[in-house]
């Protein structure tokens, strides 16, 4: 068996990725706002995105409905490729939004 087959049937990485699935904060409003629809929008294309296992599409992100009005830079969003490129399919841990806008989804890619 090579090196590198023997040290993975032992080992498990980790690859954890943070930023904000949602990320203009030109646009936040009071903790408890409500979430505005072009917000709601691009949550809800990544999230069938990841769980259909679309890389290509999530690759072009930036064509998603309202990516830019979410992301009005690249930064907050791309953790979230590299963690997703560690894995298969995403799968949502958890869903909130802060501010209006500023969703803080949590996905497993295993």
């Amino acid at each position: 068996m090579p090196l590198l087959d023997a040290i993975t049937a032992f080992v498990r990485v980790a690859e954890l990725g943070s930023g904000s699935l949602t990320h203009n904060l030109a646009e936040m409003q009071a903790l408890a706002a409500p979430m505005p629809a072009w917000v709601g929008e691009f949550v809800d294309w990544v999230h069938a995105r990841l769980e259909a296992d679309d890389r290509e599409a999530l690759r072009a992100w930036e064509r998603a409905p309202q990516a830019r009005e979410n992301h009005p830079t690249a930064e907050h969003f791309q953790p979230l490729l590299v963690a997703m490129g560690a894995g298969g399919p995403g799968r949502r841990l958890h869903h909130s939004v802060e501010h209006g806008v500023l969703a803080m989804d949590l996905y497993a890619f295993a």
